[in-house]
């Protein structure tokens, strides 16, 4: 999915990069068994992911350790171009033929608002299986009304990568968790060169100013499920992203952007050298690879407090399985770190087991042709907040681009776009 607010901002996580040509069907077969079973195991699975070729043949090595381990298991994955997902796959729940086990990201509850997923709780303490053990903080962040709909798969911080050249030319240390914001805004305006080069790519997209918002004590819900954008936390960090760029000028403009390509955006231009600074996702790793410039990551800064927003996916189960024991069984086993481990293998992504992010396996994966700091994914799982997965997520992020592209522009200042916001995410959202 592409973010045009900073440029072009391109980003996996959440929900996808790479859409495939069309659905594509994978089996692993165990048993020949493939009639349901009221609960019990031999039983044909269904799975749908969204992705690219890398996913389909990772989620595929995950499914082998699988059935290898539980050969009465049957799993069918099928792959789905991720634009048409959510549609596929409510279409197939409504038809009564739903997945057993389906990928879900920040919009987990449009489905569980709707009764179109199991909520997991009782399903995770049969299992014995420890949400906050296995994962730490993110281990309920697909929850709705006090209940889990959702495993935790694929959770990686958003972190901070930048040209090391350019920062050892100024003088400048390596950031730090413990960068504050004005240590971020002075560094950037040492790394800028007018019209020329940039101290940072920008904060216009939802994950990157949310995780300044939190940092600043604010929240974009509120803990009654009511909105709160035009708080004067929410408006400080949204003003301070949107003064990099019209105040300061440390960040390029959309016109800059234009003119360096038309489909230039953060990440290509600090590939390229002419951004110091860039804050996205693990996804950046592999672009990078090839990229002529000396690079390393650190974790994000901190404002008032240390937050951070994740990107990820996580591992539902429909309501119209007719086997919740055996998906719930092969989530288990998917989200472990045996299986884990071949999300790092792959280059797909980080997984969400924070023994697999803290192991060898990820710190120093085989196809890191570069010295990177992977610690930083597991020191930045600790800043995580548990952003608001609502059951209007769609809504509210249509009201917050409709709502802030002036104020992107430099045409309004924050405060008269959150209170505009805050009125229309009033009529959209409603506490749970």
């Amino acid at each position: 999915m592409t973010s045009t607010s900073n440029g072009g901002l391109s980003r996996r996580g959440f929900l996808g990069l790479g859409i495939s040509a069309g659905m594509i069907t994978l089996t692993a077969c165990g048993s020949d068994s493939d009639k349901p079973s009221g609960g019990n195991e031999p039983a044909e699975l269904v799975m749908t992911v969204w992705g690219g070729e890398n996913d389909k043949a990772t989620y595929q090595k995950r499914i082998d350790l699988l059935v290898a381990k539980y050969p009465e298991l049957k799993v069918k994955l099928q792959l789905i171009p991720s634009d048409g997902y959510a549609q596929k796959v409510q279409t197939m729940i409504a038809g009564g033929k739903g997945p057993d086990i389906m990928q879900v990201a920040e919009n987990v509850n449009v489905y569980s608002s709707k009764n179109q997923l199991l909520p997991l709780d009782d399903l995770a303490k049969k299992a014995n299986l420890d949400l906050t053990q296995r994962f730490g903080s993110i281990g309920k962040i697909y929850s709705y009304q006090d209940k889990v709909y959702a495993i935790p798969d694929r959770s990686g911080a958003m972190i901070v990568y930048y040209n090391k050249k350019l920062f050892e030319a100024k003088g400048i240390k390596a950031p730090t968790a413990d960068w504050t914001w004005d240590d971020a805004l002075s560094a950037f305006k040492e790394l800028t060169v007018p019209g020329k080069q940039w101290g940072y790519t920008g904060a216009g997209w939802w994950a990157q100013w949310w995780s300044f918002v939190y940092q600043n004590g604010g929240k974009i819900i509120d803990d009654a499920g009511k909105p709160a954008v035009a708080t004067d936390e929410v408006i400080e960090a949204l003003q301070w992203a949107g003064d990099l760029v019209t105040k300061h000028g440390v960040v390029p403009t959309q016109k800059q952007y234009a003119d360096m390509g038309a489909d230039v955006g953060g990440d290509a231009a600090f590939a390229s050298g002419k951004a110091a600074v860039n804050t996205t996702g693990f996804w950046a790793i592999n672009g990078l690879s090839k990229a002529t410039i000396e690079w390393d990551i650190a974790p994000l800064w901190r404002g008032k407090q240390q937050a951070v927003t994740a990107f990820g996916s996580g591992l539902s189960i429909s309501r119209t399985t007719k086997n919740p024991d055996a998906a719930f069984k092969a989530i288990e086993f998917l989200t472990s770190p045996p299986a884990q481990q071949q999300i790092i293998a792959t280059g797909e992504d980080v997984p969400a087991a924070i023994e697999v992010q803290k192991s060898d396996a990820f710190l120093k994966p085989a196809w890191m042709t570069k010295p990177v700091n992977m610690k930083v994914f597991g020191e930045s799982s600790e800043f995580i907040y548990r952003a608001p997965f609502i059951p209007a997520w769609n809504e509210m992020q249509k009201a917050f681009d409709d709502g802030l592209a002036d104020f992107w522009l430099g045409k309004t200042d924050a405060r008269s776009a959150l209170t505009a916001i805050q009125a229309k995410l009033e009529s959209v959202v409603k506490p749970a």
